[in-house]
Formats: structure tokens, sequence, C-alpha cells
């Protein structure tokens, strides 16, 4: 909204100072400031009205050491962080761009689902919350959309040479010639990164070459459940990894940072040329959506960082999860998310080879036998004795180094 007044000002009173709004990085500070300010400041009248609705958290006793503490514990403070990212997102960022509609859209999704998880468990007293299936429907209901965007939507395209246009035989949208005198086709396509190989693009199409011409048109039926799978699986990752204050809230804010980088650089022309990448005209604006999404984090860092004033409960969790999985999907990058999310993977990792494991030996032996001391890992490691807060700064510190790793692909190839 910020963003056409100002356009507005500066156009008919010709005020140079409005065309500060005009710039990515300017209007991307912005927002990390309102987002903080949002989160950290009302953050802490949303906490208290929880209390007074009495929405605590009921603890299930694992025997882990100062478990028992939390309990009563505000839980669905997820609020401030979509709260945190809507509005300032609404504020500063340009909203007739399909990216920015995409994601406001995935962060009310998810957010709906995740609520109505957390009010069956807080008001219902039902303890398994919404039931899982109508979970996986709603994860499946985001994927739809998703990946139907990006197949059909004019605004959702990609820069290639004409003549690459021409060999692929892509839906070209328009064609456009730069200040070199270079003719450039913007193109429907799958196209995807693939990290660490020269020339990393792939198309999804080529998973169906042996149907020739008509790969182009079944692609969907590839495309559409690899979405579907990955904003399922990177979703629930989240909701295992929100274990202990802070953990999911900081690897969220992490995982954030670098996909703003990501959507910098692939809606930036000049960057995309010199770093050889897919140049994703109009996902630029995703810098903004990624500061918000990055102010919301850190700002519910000052209420959840351990010892948490409150939890995010899934209204937070699903939403973080269903948001990162979205992003890297428009931004072409969902073949990074095991290294990016490597912290989510690694989670759901553990407790799919512990259940496995468990129920392997159970068979052959009669009795389960585990892997770990207790999974998702971060349990693991509270059974070992290790602090909680020593625990998730460790995990904090994996993170950046998995999303450096990733940065790093964009020249390592």
């Amino acid at each position: 909204m910020l963003y056409y007044l100002f356009d507005y000002i500066e156009k008919n009173f010709q005020w140079s100072g409005a065309g500060l709004w005009q710039y990515i990085t300017f209007r991307a500070g912005t927002a990390i400031i309102i987002s903080l300010i949002i989160s950290m400041v009302f953050g802490g009248n949303i906490i208290r009205f929880l209390r007074r609705l009495q929405v605590g958290e009921s603890i299930r006793d694992l025997g882990l050491d100062g478990q028992k503490e939390k309990e009563g514990t505000p839980t669905m403070g997820g609020f401030i962080i979509i709260m945190a990212i809507l509005v300032p997102c609404l504020l500063v960022a340009r909203l007739d761009n399909v990216y920015i509609l995409l994601m406001l859209l995935a962060t009310v999704w998810m957010g709906v689902i995740g609520f109505i998880d957390d009010y069956i468990k807080v008001f219902r007293k039902n303890k398994k919350g919404l039931s899982g299936k109508f979970k996986i429907l709603g994860q499946i209901g985001l994927g739809l959309i998703v990946g139907l965007t990006m197949l059909f939507s004019d605004q959702v395209v990609v820069r290639v040479s004409t003549d690459a246009a021409a060999a692929a035989n892509y839906e070209i949208v328009e064609t456009k010639t730069d200040a070199n005198g270079e003719t450039w086709a913007y193109v429907k396509t799958t196209l995807t990164n693939v990290p660490f190989f020269k020339n990393n693009n792939f198309d999804y199409k080529q998973l169906l070459s042996f149907l020739g011409e008509n790969a182009a048109v079944w692609v969907w039926a590839v495309f559409i459940p690899i979405v579907i799978f990955i904003v399922t699986s990177v979703s629930n990752a989240a909701n295992l990894t929100d274990g202990v204050d802070g953990l999911a809230t900081g690897v969220s804010a992490i995982i954030g940072v670098t996909l703003g980088v990501f959507a910098y650089v692939s809606g930036n022309f000049i960057a995309a040329d010199y770093l050889n990448i897919m140049f994703l005209p109009g996902s630029s604006e995703l810098v903004i959506f990624a500061a918000c999404f990055l102010g919301a984090c850190i700002g519910f860092l000052w209420y959840n960082a351990y010892p948490a004033q409150v939890f995010m409960g899934d209204t937070g969790s699903l939403t973080l999860g269903g948001i990162i999985a979205a992003l890297a999907i428009v931004l072409r990058k969902e073949l990074l998310i095991p290294i990016l999310c490597g912290i989510f993977v690694v989670e759901n990792l553990s407790v799919v080879i512990q259940v496995s494991y468990f129920k392997y030996t159970k068979k052959k032996y009669g009795e389960g036998r585990r892997i770990f001391l207790m999974s998702p890992l971060h349990h693991h490691y509270q059974k070992k004795g290790i602090p909680e807060p020593k625990m998730v700064t460790r995990f904090w510190i994996v993170g950046i180094l998995l999303a450096v790793v990733s940065v790093l692909t964009l020249k390592i190839r």
C-alpha cells in the first residue's frame, strides 16, 4: 500500500524522497523494522491475551529435564508470526505481484490449518488435535495452488534465449530486447535449478521424455505431485522441529535469509547474468516477503528464546514450514531443500529411522530397540544432558553452515 502511495506522491508532487520506495533494498529494510516492531510490541499483548484465555500448553511427560516447568506456557503464539508477516508485507510489497499474492495465500492457508489443530487441542481438550488426514488434505490443497500457479500464471515466467525457447518448444508469453540488442523469450516452463552441476537447469518434463512431444502436455502429472510432496514434507518437518525453545524459529530465520538472497539474485537480471542462473522476472519482490518472514521470526524469538514465554503451536510451525516450501518452489530452488533445510530433514529422518527400526526389531526379536535415546533428534541430545540453550545454539550454527553451503551453490557447479 505504501509503495503505491509514495509512487503517486512522486508522480504528482515531484517529491524526490518518495522515490526511495522504488528500491527493493529500502522496502526490505523497512519491512524488517515494521515486522520487528509488530512482533516485539504487540507480541506481549497477545501473550497476555492468551494467558487470560488460559491457552496453556499441555506437556506430555517424556522424562526430560525442565519439561514440566513449561506446563501452562501460552501456546498458539504463531499468531504473532503470522501478523508480523502479513501486516508489513501488505504495507510495503507490491500487491499486483503474483509471487507476493501466492505467499500471502500460503501464509494464511497454513495458518488456518495450524489454528484449527491448536483450537481442537486447547479448547476441545483433544490432545490429538486435527485429524492427520485433514492436515494432509490442507497441505495437498496448498501444493495444488502453488503448482497450478507455477504452471499456468502468465506472470510466472523464466527468461531464456529465443533459440533455447524454440528448441525446447516452450510456451512464449512475450519477447523483449535488452540494451545490447539481444532478444530474450519469457516462457512458461517447469525448469528448476540443480545444485553442483554445470549448466544446472533441469526441466521436469524430461522425466516424461518417453512421451516425446506430449511430455509438455503431461508434465503437470509429475510436477504437481512433487510440489505437494515438498510442501507436505517441509511443513511436517518444521512441525517436528518445534520441540524446544527457539529451535524452529531460529532455524527458520536462517533459511528465510538465504531464500531472500536467492530471491534478490534471481529477480535481478544483472546478478542473474553474472551468476549464470535463471532470471525470474518479478521474483525480486519476494525479497520483501523474506524480510517480513525474517523480522517475524527474530521478533518472535524475543519471547520464544529460552525460557520461552510463549510457544508458537501448530499455528506457527505448520505456517513456517509451508512458507519455506512454497518460497523455495517459486524460486526454483526446491532441490536445495535437503541442504538448506538440513536441520528439518534430519529431525524428520530421526523419527522415521527410530520408528522403522523399533518396528523391525520388535518383529524380529520380539522386543523393540531404539537407535536414538529419543526422537526427534533434539530430544536425543536433551536425554544426553546437553542444556537446552546450548543445544539450540549449536543447531543454529549448523543451520548457518548449511545456509552458506546453499548460497555457494550459486557458484559451485
